[in-house]
């Protein structure tokens, strides 16, 4: 049942920015935001009952292809019902807002394919052991502007800047000032920005949230890039490898355990580097790494990204401040030890659907302190300049080379499989099959569709 106040709340707002429609987003299998859109005029009645869905919907894949074997399709039906927490005014369109959706049956409980839901189950085991799960993403992004000439149309890197560069800031100040201002209106803080390695790559970080609120902030985000890229005349991918010549797209992941009440960093050790708990978390991270693959790197175009000596993390391992190890304990920063204190998964790009990514990261730490487990050693360099010998030894396995190995590795993991649920693993290994398949041998429709898709 919607609360009447806040839904009110939400109508008044809507009125006082001439908001005229209202999204109802949710994210597909294949990390894209669709969504349907409700007058303002019948808001109210929408807010109560929400939009219908077909559920073949969450059977599309990215080219926008339904895979009628996951027994999804024309028949059936949900709900996209709105988080009223998640309205925004969006500030790179004329007059429209959003929500992020839940997808519920129409017996009113959740849909076993809701990403949103997986992911709230997530943070009510966390909650039961007593923690609270806070995340943040930082996505990289390839920005370019359009050059025409007569019937052909190139793109340009925004700029050609060596990483960190201040020349890579200035080509890029009208954008980025405005996106801080964008992501303000819509209650996002920017922590960070920097131009990256590529040209006309850069990097954007905001606060961290829990759990569910990370991964909204984080579309959020991904949404506003795109918007804004569009009214500035830009051409904007946030595609892990969209360019073979230049550096990947990453879009790494940190989160940390807090106590219940957020006064207890449960990572942070008085005595200095991590607490067992902490030790235990990583170690269950670090144990499904070649599984977890498939919904952290979970398109054809990662792979591509993911390989050694390319600072992606293409090995399973953790690691203090190694930029090459799949799990980074990143330096705590003075004076703010206890709160700083955080893990970095590195092997994570955008064509994630972040609420499933984030699920799957949080399950298997559970199951680290649950059980108690140990973390291999720590790696302090490179594991690509190791032996195979020497990598056999620290236990270093070297994450999947594809989206069909990722996928095989899913399907032989019992806890995964198990944390999924039979219908939305099966669902999610056939849609994502399907792209493996679809971009298996053309190499240059693979670029050219994941350039446009993200």
């Amino acid at each position: 049942m919607t609360n009447t106040s806040t839904a009110e709340k939400v109508i008044e707002t809507g009125s006082r920015y001439g908001v005229s429609l209202v999204r109802f987003l949710y994210t597909d299998l294949s990390g894209l935001v669709r969504g349907k859109a409700s007058s303002l005029s019948t808001l109210p009645g929408r807010l109560e009952s929400g939009i219908g869905l077909v559920k073949g919907m969450m059977a599309m894949n990215c080219l926008d292809k339904l895979q009628s074997d996951t027994g999804l399709g024309a028949t059936g039906e949900i709900r996209l019902v709105p988080d009223l927490e998640t309205f925004a005014v969006l500030p790179y369109v004329e007059s429209s807002a959003s929500f992020f959706c839940d997808m519920i049956q129409l017996d009113r409980s959740p849909w076993e394919l809701c990403p949103r839901e997986l992911l709230r189950k997530q943070i009510r085991d966390a909650a039961k052991l007593g923690y609270t799960i806070q995340a943040a993403f930082e996505p990289e992004f390839s920005l370019s502007t359009r050059c025409e000439s007569g019937e052909s149309r190139e793109s340009k890197p925004i700029d050609t800047s060596v990483c960190f560069g201040t020349d890579g800031m200035n080509r890029a100040d009208r954008f980025f000032a405005t996106l801080v201002e964008y992501l303000k209106r819509q209650g996002v803080t920017v922590e960070q920005y920097y131009p990256e390695l590529g040209h006309g790559q850069h990097e954007v970080s905001v606060t961290y949230a829990p759990a569910m609120q990370a991964c909204d902030r984080y579309l959020l985000v991904r949404e506003t890039l795109k918007g804004l890229a569009l009214n500035q005349g830009l051409e904007l991918t946030m595609a892990p490898k969209p360019f073979e010549e230049q550096p990947g797209n990453g879009c790494h992941l940190h989160l940390s355990l807090w106590s219940r009440d957020m006064t207890e960093n449960i990572m942070f050790d008085q005595r200095g580097g991590l607490s067992r708990t902490a030790l235990s978390f990583i170690a269950g991270i670090v144990k499904h790494l070649p599984a977890l693959t498939a919904f952290t790197c979970p398109s054809a175009n990662s792979y591509r990204r993911l390989k050694p000596k390319s600072w992606s993390s293409a090995y399973a391992c953790w690691g203090y401040d190694n930029r090459e190890a799949a799990v980074r304990v990143p330096s705590v920063y003075w004076g703010n030890e206890k709160n700083s204190t955080n893990i970095e998964i590195k092997c994570v790009d955008n064509t994630i659907n972040p609420y499933l990514a984030l699920s799957l990261v949080i399950a298997c730490g559970i199951e680290g302190i649950m059980k108690e487990m140990s973390p291999p050693p720590e790696v302090s360099l490179d594991p690509a300049d190791l032996s195979e010998e020497e990598r056999q030894n620290l236990g270093i396995e070297r994450l999947p080379s594809s989206l069909s190995r990722a996928l095989v590795e899913l399907e032989t993991d019992i806890y995964l499989m198990r944390v999924l649920g039979e219908k939305l693993a099966n669902t999610y290994i056939m849609v994502k099959s399907s792209e493996a398949a679809a971009f298996a041998h053309d190499v240059e429709f693979e670029l050219a569709q994941h350039r446009l898709r993200y």
